[in-house]
């Protein structure tokens, strides 16, 4: 029988991605929870809810024993663990790291590999597909592999006069990496000719895995990976920090990744802390970027007699409050409050997260941080900060990539296929 495309059709189609979506971005949900969030009748929701179960697309759970009260047991719906996966790739300075995670929300393995600075584009590539794949020999099914996030150091803005965020009709099609985010916005804020690693990045990727690619700052994606997998779990209102080889950040605002209006938020690194500091490559002076990276602390430590060839060592010395390390760090951190009183103040989170390398100094990086965040914002603001440590470590870059694909691409459910544009291919 031919099938008609029709008006009550799309209608249809469009509620089952509404539900689709839902549990994509929320994880099990009660068909109660669902309909308070799509705002469908209970005859039309269900209808849905039972083709979607039908059709393998969702799957029901039932309560567990020890939580079930008087009445009937409140069944769970989720999407189904085996209709798909994705995989985040964070090509950090000198490391790679890759995350699997199924549209379940379920984290199915991981797995880091370090590398020098400078290290060619095609060699890194290398390096995360030989990741993928011993991944794949253990737990990733990558028959039912959806989609690939991609998270890579520096801005990735939107080129003027574009949209920086994708729209929905974006998403469903072959979307690669977004427009112009092979480019690098210079210290007077012009945009320069593109660099073609990222498109060739983008590229390579869809070559070796034939799936969408998704690209966004490491950092930002960090970012939304710890409000959805880490420590700012649940929460919608975050602040993340990355003292790492650089220093950057994003922001969840309302349960969502914010990105500007030309996908340029989250350099926080570039806030200036020391009018008469150090110059930054970004052309300014006295950066956050310059006192409180990798590389400035290391620099400062051993400026100030102090011998540890790398950051690891100074951050175990800090903590156990052996000097010069603890006075390097302490300077640090208050640095980084200072800077992050600012920002709460014009944006007011409601959880600030610290994470990156910098961040294993513990108490002697957050004490700081947290006495110059406090006497930094409005006093009204202090009892309703709450500082956390991020818990996700150097994958969590890998798994903002896979979150960005859970919360904005319709490809993963199986249901409905989207046709392949074979945009940039």
């Amino acid at each position: 029988m031919q099938q008609h495309d029709g008006p009550l059709s799309r209608l249809r189609r469009g509620h089952e991605e509404l539900v689709l979506d839902l549990l994509r971005r929320n994880g099990p949900l009660s068909r109660g929870e669902l309909g308070a969030r799509c705002g469908l009748s209970r005859t039309t929701l269900y209808d849905i809810v039972g083709v979607l179960v039908a059709n393998g697309a969702v799957v029901v759970h039932a309560p567990e024993a020890t939580r079930r009260r008087r009445g009937r047991p409140v069944e769970r719906l989720a999407l189904n663990p085996g209709a798909g996966q994705a995989i985040g790739i964070d090509f950090a300075r000198r490391a790679v790291h890759v995350a699997a995670v199924n549209v379940a929300h379920e984290v199915v393995g991981t797995a880091s590999h370090p590398h020098g600075p400078g290290l060619p584009l095609a060699e890194r590539i290398g390096i995360a597909e030989r990741l993928v794949a011993g991944l794949a020999g253990d737990s990733l099914r990558l028959a039912a592999l959806s989609a690939i996030g991609v998270g890579v150091v520096g801005p990735v803005p939107s080129a003027p006069g574009r949209p920086a965020a994708k729209t929905e009709s974006d998403d469903q099609s072959a979307t690669s990496v977004a427009p112009d985010a092979d480019r690098t916005v210079t210290p007077d804020g012009a945009l320069p000719p593109a660099v073609p690693d990222r498109e060739a990045l983008a590229r390579e990727l869809r070559g070796l895995f034939g799936v969408p690619v998704l690209v966004d700052n490491n950092t930002r994606l960090a970012a939304l990976a710890e409000s959805v997998w880490g420590t700012a779990a649940g929460e919608r209102d975050v602040l993340y920090l990355r003292l790492s080889h650089g220093v950057g950040g994003g922001l969840v605002v309302d349960g969502g990744l914010h990105r500007g209006a030309h996908g340029l938020s989250g350099e926080f690194g570039h806030i200036t802390v020391d009018p008469g500091g150090r110059p930054c490559e970004c052309g300014g002076t006295g950066c956050l970027e310059t006192v409180a990276s990798v590389g400035a602390v290391l620099e400062a430590h051993r400026a100030a007699g102090g011998t540890a060839g790398d950051i690891a060592e100074v951050t175990a010395a800090a903590r156990a409050g052996r000097e010069p390390a603890a006075g390097v760090v302490a300077s640090a951190g208050h640095h980084v409050g200072t800077a992050l009183a600012a920002v709460c103040n014009a944006v007011g989170p409601g959880v600030v997260v610290i994470g990156g390398e910098l961040a294993a100094a513990g108490d002697a990086l957050t004490v700081p941080v947290r006495e110059a965040l406090a006497a930094g914002v409005l006093p009204f603001s202090r009892p309703l900060l709450d500082l956390r440590p991020a818990a996700l470590g150097e994958v969590g870059a890998a798994l903002g990539g896979i979150a960005l694909v859970l919360h904005r691409s319709p490809l993963l459910s199986r249901y409905p296929q989207a046709p392949d544009s074979g945009e940039d291919r």
